[in-house]
Parts: C-alpha cells; sequence; structure tokens
C-alpha cells in the first residue's frame, strides 16, 4: 500500500470518528426535549433519533457538503495533513466541552479546526501575514451571520408555535393537551432528527470529499457535482457513523439542554423541535452550515419565554453563549497547533 493511500484512509477514519462524536455529543440536539418530557424513554429516544439521523441520506440533498467541500477553503492549499489536523482541533473541543456539558456546535468546531490548520500552513509557508490567503470570505459571510441567526430563528419560531398553541387549547385542560402532544412530539423529535442528521453529516461528507480531491483520487469535475463512483460511499459513511454516535450519545449535555435551561412539557418540546426542524431543513437545503446546537437551544429558550422571561435560566444560557462565541477560536488555535507539531516531524506536510 503507497503512503498516499494509507495517509487517505487515516484521514477519512479520522473524518468518520469526528463524525461519531458530533452525533455523540449532538445527541442532546435531537433527543434532549422527548426525554425531558418523558414522551420517550432514553433507549427509545436514542435509536429514535439514530434511525432518522441515518435516513436524512437520502432526503436532504447535499448542499452543505458542497460549501465544506471546496466554498470555504481554497483546496490548492489543503493537504491530507491539514485535514488531519483540522478533524484533531474539532475533535478535542467536542471532547472538552462534552466533559464540560456544554452545547457547543460541533459544525463550528470542524469549520474552525479545518480554517485553523490550513491557516497555520500558509503561515509557515508564507509568513504570518498570509495566513488569510487560504480563506474564501463568500464562504463564510453565510455561516458567520447565520451563528446569530439560526438561533434566533429557533427562538421567533419556537416563541410563535407556543403562544399560538397556547391561545388555541386555552380552553383544553393540561390533561388533554399533554396527551395529545405526546404523539405529536414523536413527529416533532423525528422531523428534527432529519435535520440534525441532514445538517451534520453532510459537513464530514465535505470533509471526506476535500480529502479524496486532495489525495488525488477526485477530479475537480466530481468535487464541484456529484462526487462520481464516491457519492454514496461518502453519503452512507457519514451518515452511518452520525447516526452510531447518536445512539451512543453522551448524557451530559442532554441533561443541560433537557432540563438546565428551562422546564419542558410535551406541547413546549414539541413547539421547539418543530421550530429547530423547520430551520434546519431550510439552511439544509440552502447549503448553508449552521449549527443544530444553537438551533435547538434557541427554540428552547423560546419556550421557555413565552410563559415569562424568568421561566429561563440564564445564567446557564450565559454559559452556553461563551462558549459558543469561543468555539471556532479555540478549535482553530487547536488544530493550528496539531498542524505546527506534525510539521516539525514531517516537514513536507
Amino acid at each position: 500500500m503507497n503512503t498516499g493511500l494509507l495517509l487517505l484512509i487515516i484521514t477519512v477514519a479520522v473524518a468518520l470518528m469526528f463524525d461519531f462524536l458530533n452525533g455523540f455529543h449532538d445527541a442532546a440536539n435531537s433527543i434532549a426535549t422527548v426525554v425531558s418530557t418523558r414522551v420517550l424513554s432514553p433507549k427509545l429516544a436514542v435509536v429514535w433519533a439514530a434511525f432518522f439521523n441515518f435516513v436524512a441520506a437520502f432526503l436532504l440533498g447535499t448542499a452543505v457538503a458542497k460549501t465544506i467541500g471546496k466554498g470555504m477553503i481554497r483546496l490548492d492549499d489543503v493537504t491530507q495533513y491539514v485535514v488531519i489536523a483540522g478533524l484533531a482541533g474539532a475533535i478535542v473541543w467536542d471532547v472538552l466541552t462534552w466533559w464540560w456539558g456544554l452545547p457547543t456546535s460541533s459544525s463550528h468546531a470542524l469549520i474552525g479546526g479545518y480554517a485553523g490548520a490550513a491557516m497555520a500552513r500558509a503561515a509557515l509557508n508564507h509568513g504570518i501575514a498570509n495566513a488569510y490567503s487560504v480563506i474564501l470570505p463568500q464562504g463564510w459571510t453565510l455561516t458567520l451571520i447565520f451563528i446569530v441567526v439560526a438561533p434566533v430563528m429557533g427562538l421567533v419560531l419556537a416563541l410563535l408555535f407556543s403562544s399560538a398553541s397556547y391561545w388555541l387549547l386555552r380552553n383544553r385542560t393540561p390533561g388533554q393537551v399533554d396527551k395529545w402532544f405526546r404523539k405529536l412530539q414523536l413527529l416533532s423529535a423525528a422531523a428534527y432528527s432529519l435535520g440534525h442528521g441532514g445538517n451534520d453529516a453532510q459537513k464530514t461528507m465535505g470533509i471526506i470529499a476535500g480529502a479524496l480531491f486532495t489525495a488525488g483520487y477526485m477530479t475537480p469535475q466530481e468535487i464541484t457535482h456529484e462526487w462520481g463512483r464516491y457519492k454514496w460511499f461518502i453519503i452512507l459513511s457519514a451518515h452511518t457513523a452520525i447516526a452510531l454516535g447518536t445512539y451512543f450519545g453522551g448524557w451530559r449535555i442532554v441533561h443541560t439542554v433537557g432540563s438546565k435551561i428551562t422546564k419542558l412539557r410535551p406541547l413546549g418540546g414539541f413547539c421547539a423541535e418543530s421550530a429547530g426542524a423547520l430551520t434546519l431543513f431550510g439552511t439544509a437545503l440552502a447549503g448553508i452550515p449552521v449549527s443544530t446546537t444553537h438551533t435547538i437551544t434557541g427554540a428552547i429558550i423560546g419556550v421557555g419565554a413565552v410563559h415569562r422571561l424568568s421561566a429561563v435560566r440564564w445564567g446557564v444560557a450565559r454559559r452556553i453563549i461563551w462558549a459558543w462565541m469561543i468555539t471556532i477560536p479555540a478549535s482553530g488555535a487547536v488544530a493550528g497547533l496539531v498542524f505546527w507539531i506534525i510539521r516539525l516531524v514531517y516537514p513536507a506536510a
């Protein structure tokens, strides 16, 4: 086996490891609301979410993957070592925030790590003043804007859905409302899991496609269009990894999202998941790589705020927002350090 092929296999394996950790870390996004409202037990909830994360492979296209694969970093400046270092930065940040119980964005950790490693290579090769030359601004503009827009969309939609539901059901007893929405929440949880899989798995798909192109196994035409003979390998491997990660999901973050931000009932869970799903469907089809974590957190805050602002535990929300703000630079810094270490060991990287 030649060195280039071995390096490609390692790169793809690390990408799928990140995808698994993405599902593990972001399991809270798909199941926290349905678990906290006791509509499903934790075991059934993860099976439900994992199934619909996988099914998304056949429903929501590859627009986000194409943005990640060729629209954010100049591929001429990307090597297999850049991809590996970028993934390492994202994995380290995901593991740390999982340990701290913070629902940060695996997506933003990935793009931060990818950019940090590419910038480190450019700085080492051409001087620190040229570090930003690898960045494609047009690919980052919407992504950075939607760091703010996605959670606000989730919040506003959830607030509207909750307000409308309470008004329409104002003459019904709490018992009746809970009974109806316990069933409806199964549908909203499935929809949200579809959006989660359709958005987050695609980011890993873009990284794998970029690695295949960099290694010379994919032509410029294939990377631009439908990935040729590698299409279904890329799609199914990424969705399988994120589904397995969701199945083995982390309960620290489930607890933070599902119970620490605000108290949820089935109606609130349904409104939060529906708002999050609509946001993710729209951004996935538009090719905008948003954070599923930010989206569902914003939606849950919107559900809590419909009663009164004090129903939201703003101390927890503030801690989460600070973690969001430092995710891209933190993962980028870790990835840059990893690439620098790789360069010390292997100067040709």
